[in-house]
C-alpha cells in the first residue's frame, strides 16, 4: 500500500484500540454541535474538526472505513501523490465537519459525530471520477457495477437517507459533505493533478 494510505489505516486502527483502553477519549476528540456545551453536551472545540475523524463507533464500523479506505484511497494516493493525498483527506474531513455542524445547527440536535466515513466518500468520488469504469462490487447485495455508477448510486442514497431521516444515527449529510469538499478541490486542481480528468 502507498505509505500515506498505510499511515491513516495505522493511526485509525491504533486509537481504535486506545478508545478501548480509555473509552472517555471520545467525549473531547468527538466532533459536537456549536451549541452542545450550552444544551447539555460537551463543548465544542477547533480541534474536533480533524479529531473525530480517527474515532470509530464499534469494530464494523471500524473495519468498513478502512476497506474502503484501502480500495479506494490506494488508487487515489498513486493519482495525487502523497502531498496532495494527504491535503485531499483532510479537506474531504473538514468539510464533512463543516457540513454536519450546519446540520446539527439547523436540526438543532445534539450529539456527537465520529468516523472517518466523510474522507472515504470524498476518495470514492475521487476514484469514480478518475476510475470511471472500473468495477466495483457491492457488499450488499453482491453487485459489480460501473465505479462512476457507483458513486451516483451512493451519493442518491445518502441525500435520500438523509432528507428522510430513515436511518438515525448516521451523519449523512456529513459524507455529502466530505463528497463536495474533494469535489471543490480536484476543480481547484484541475489543471495540476497528475493524471486528467477522465
Amino acid at each position: 500500500m502507498p505509505p500515506v494510505t498505510t499511515a491513516l489505516i495505522v493511526a485509525n486502527v491504533a486509537i481504535y484500540l486506545l478508545q478501548g483502553l480509555v473509552p472517555q477519549v471520545v467525549v473531547p476528540f468527538a466532533l459536537w454541535p456549536l451549541a452542545s456545551g450550552a444544551n447539555g453536551g460537551a463543548p465544542f472545540a477547533p480541534w474536533q474538526l480533524f479529531t473525530y475523524a480517527f474515532l470509530h463507533g464499534g469494530l464494523l464500523h471500524l473495519f468498513f472505513n478502512m476497506f474502503a479506505l484501502y480500495m479506494f484511497g490506494s488508487a487515489i494516493e498513486q493519482v495525487f501523490g502523497a502531498r496532495r493525498y494527504t491535503v485531499f483527506y483532510f479537506v474531504s474531513v473538514l468539510s464533512a465537519a463543516i457540513t454536519q455542524l450546519i446540520v446539527a445547527a439547523l436540526t438543532e440536535a445534539i450529539y456527537p459525530t465520529i468516523g472517518a466515513s466523510g474522507a472515504v466518500f470524498g476518495l470514492l468520488l475521487a476514484y469514480g471520477m478518475y476510475f470511471p469504469h472500473n468495477r466495483v462490487m457491492l457488499l450488499f447485495p453482491p453487485i459489480p457495477m460501473r465505479a462512476r455508477v457507483f458513486v451516483v448510486v451512493y451519493a442518491v442514497l445518502e441525500l435520500f437517507l438523509g432528507v428522510t431521516g430513515s436511518q438515525p444515527g448516521v451523519a449523512h449529510f456529513a459524507h455529502l459533505g466530505g463528497m463536495a469538499g474533494a469535489w471543490l478541490l480536484m476543480r481547484f486542481w484541475r489543471g495540476g493533478v497528475r493524471r486528467p480528468l477522465r
